[in-house]
């Protein structure tokens, strides 16, 4: 359904771009709050009125009125500067002043039953409709404002805007290349346009495009500099690229234009995280839940930064806040389990972990850590059960196989537990496992085979004194033997 309507709007609009109909309708007040509380630019607005012309001069209230609905005083200029036929100024309805103070306190729905109160006395205002549609994208009914963009398209099939919307809502949908038809429309109508360039790249990001999707970013920028969000949009197309320094630039100038936007601390923290600047991270995260403290995708990833840092106290704190203050919240338990375990709270670790494993039943970590906490626990079967569990569920895990060589080699099932340290060599050739091999050859009384794992240890790792004096130990070990 939605691809064929976009054909037929796209038909519509060329059709407006080629004949534009004589006797085009002027601009009124009503339109102009209408576009203001959809969250169309004023400098945008002020083209607009520039272009079609303006129905007639706003009253002094009425200018009152509009910059309440967020008119700019260069739009106030524009209008108070042009010329209009002497006819008097219609009056704005009510319910859309109504409509747009809801919208400023971020009322969307009682925005929205405002704005169907003035349709229903003005049904064939595209405005209205376009204004409806933007309080059911606040609330993400994305069919019914796409059915509402649809009316304003019928309606004012030469607003480039129309199309933005379009494309913004198949990019909420998930539908990138539809995204990139329709904000590729806007521009054929508008090639100025920096808000369907921004839609562009949204789009382009949608389908993986990250690199085009970032020139789009840059081209609205270069023609609305100070928007937050476009540098918000670029940092998260960059740090899909791989561009971590690019994410941080374009992250740090969105806070620079809006220093409450918990988003970007948010991101921006985390793409500190992954270049290891722990406390610039938790900097960020911090920052995030001030403004936003009631996010708790916030306060789960500050809790892991801080285990990531070995504050595992405020780990804890942090972790256990979330859980009071978002009961529902079901990711973190395995952080604040491994915070558990480096305090030697092996009981509160497995409850945590157990938590995790009921969300995440399947979890091949999920069982590595609980069998970890159990082994320190003094739990040996109950850890043997989860490690073999973690092997069966991921048996590419180097770790697990490891683990679980470990605990039977507690067991003195030898040779069970070399084929498991094998195994876990084979996975990843590390002086820790070639170690762990050689301390299971050596009970085997196979000295020539450790002394070899030993040494390579030694020649991978050369810092680790252990190994030299493990190795020291195994040729007197070895001497001795010879002379019995």
């Amino acid at each position: 359904m939605f691809w064929l309507f976009a054909l037929w709007v796209a038909i519509a609009a060329a059709d407006s771009i080629d004949s534009k109909p004589a006797g085009q309708t002027q601009i009124n007040q009503t339109q102009i709050i209408a576009w203001l509380t959809a969250g169309i630019p004023s400098y945008r607005v002020a083209q607009l009125v520039q272009q079609h012309g303006l129905a007639s001069v706003p009253t002094q209230e009425q200018l009152h009125q509009l910059e309440s609905a967020g008119a700019t005083a260069n739009l106030i200029q524009t209008l108070s500067a042009m010329k209009a036929p002497a006819s008097p100024a219609t009056q704005i309805p009510p319910a859309l002043l109504k409509a747009a103070d809801e919208n400023r306190r971020q009322h969307y729905h009682e925005a929205e039953l405002h704005l169907r109160e003035a349709l229903r006395g003005d049904p064939q205002n595209a405005a209205l409709h376009f204004a409806l549609a933007a309080m059911l994208r606040q609330q993400s009914q994305w069919d019914d404002a796409f059915d509402e963009i649809t009316q304003s398209a019928r309606l004012m099939p030469d607003l480039p805007e129309n199309h933005s919307a379009f494309a913004y809502i198949f990019y909420r949908l998930d539908d990138g290349p539809n995204a990139i038809a329709e904000a590729r429309t806007a521009l054929s109508m508008d090639p100025q346009n920096a808000e369907a360039y921004q839609f562009l790249g949204l789009g382009l990001y949608s389908s993986g495009q990250y690199r085009p999707a970032v020139h789009a970013f840059a081209e609205s920028l270069a023609r609305e500099g100070d928007n937050p969000d476009t540098y918000y949009d670029m940092g998260i197309a960059l740090h899909a690229d791989g561009n971590l320094r690019g994410a941080v630039t374009a992250y740090s100038k969105a806070i620079h234009l809006r220093p409450d936007f918990w988003e970007a601390h948010s991101n921006l923290a985390l793409v500190f995280h992954e270049q290891g600047k722990l406390p610039e991270a938790v900097a960020e995260y911090r920052e995030a839940k001030r403004i936003a403290p009631e996010q708790a995708s916030v306060r789960n990833n500050l809790g892991n930064t801080y285990c990531d840092q070995g504050e595992y106290e405020a780990a804890i704190v942090e972790l256990k806040d979330l859980y009071r203050q978002h009961p529902e919240w079901q990711q973190g338990h395995g952080c604040l389990a491994s915070a558990y375990m480096a305090k030697k709270n092996y009981d509160d670790a497995v409850s945590e972990l157990q938590i995790a494993l009921r969300q995440n039943p399947t979890g091949s970590t999920e069982h590595r850590v609980l069998g970890q906490a159990l082994l320190l626990d003094n739990r040996p079967e109950d850890a043997l059960r989860e490690f073999r569990l973690a092997v069966s569920l991921n048996p590419d895990s180097d770790v697990s196989h490891h683990f679980l060589g470990t605990v039977l080699f507690q067991q003195q099932q030898l040779q069970a537990a070399e084929k498991e340290f094998r195994e876990a060599l084979r996975l990843k050739p590390s002086a820790d496992n070639h170690y762990s091999l050689a301390a299971c050859l050596m009970s085997l009384d196979r000295y020539e085979e450790a002394l070899s794992e030993l040494e390579l240890a030694s020649r991978l790792d050369p810092e680790r004194q252990l190994y030299r004096a493990r190795r020291e130990e195994l040729l007197k070990l070895m001497k001795g033997s010879n002379a019995r």
